[in-house]
């Protein structure tokens, strides 16, 4: 008997400074019977290569590892972006690297990224802004916001820098999930016990 797939087949997830504390809270909290791929683009230095794989892969459940150009995203696996390019999400699905113009001076930008994912996935991607200093993302979680997926923010007031949660927030006041990284984690949760990741 083939198990349906679940209701959300993405989490994309974004952040800057700061935001490495929040995905240490959420990331090996996500079980290892988790459905749908995570896809992260957080602001690294542009020039140095990103330790983030081999810094979460030993702490998490799921597999943990950095995205390459017209890969297969897989179910149940956790994707960062590369440093210095652009991670969008493409039909396949697949994941795609550009080197497009800086966002917020940022490459990878989080707003590119959010805004594949809802083009992609609509109503069936869960997009998720975390701690950083500038407004990227606002407008790429107004994207997820308008095809219908669900949206959460964390809560200011748990942020090392709480500029990109009060941007997202300025842009969709009604944001149903306004968390601190602890709360984020157990709502996943709570969606996989329903079999909805």
């Amino acid at each position: 008997m083939n198990t349906p797939p679940p209701a959300f087949q993405a989490i994309v997830i974004g952040g800057s400074a700061g935001a490495i504390d929040a995905l240490l809270t959420i990331l090996p909290a996500l079980p290892a019977t988790l459905r749908a791929s995570v896809i992260v683009a957080l602001h690294v230095q542009r020039d140095k290569p990103s330790l983030l794989a081999q810094v979460f892969g030993p702490r998490c459940a799921l597999p943990v590892h950095e995205a390459h150009d017209n890969q297969p995203l897989q179910p149940g696996t956790i994707v960062f972006a590369p440093p210095d390019y652009h991670l969008l999400l493409e039909a396949g699905p697949r994941l795609s690297l550009s080197v497009g113009v800086p966002v917020h001076f940022s490459r990878p930008a989080i707003d590119v990224l959010f805004e594949s994912a809802a083009d992609l996935f609509g109503e069936r991607v869960i997009g998720i802004l975390l701690s950083g200093a500038n407004s990227d993302g606002a407008l790429g979680l107004a994207a997820i916001e308008q095809a219908k997926g669900l949206c959460m923010v964390q809560a200011p007031d748990s942020a090392s820098s709480p500029t990109m949660p009060l941007a997202a927030l300025a842009l969709i006041p009604q944001v149903p999930h306004i968390l601190n990284p602890a709360a984020i984690a157990e709502t996943l949760n709570n969606l996989h016990t329903r079999r909805l990741l």
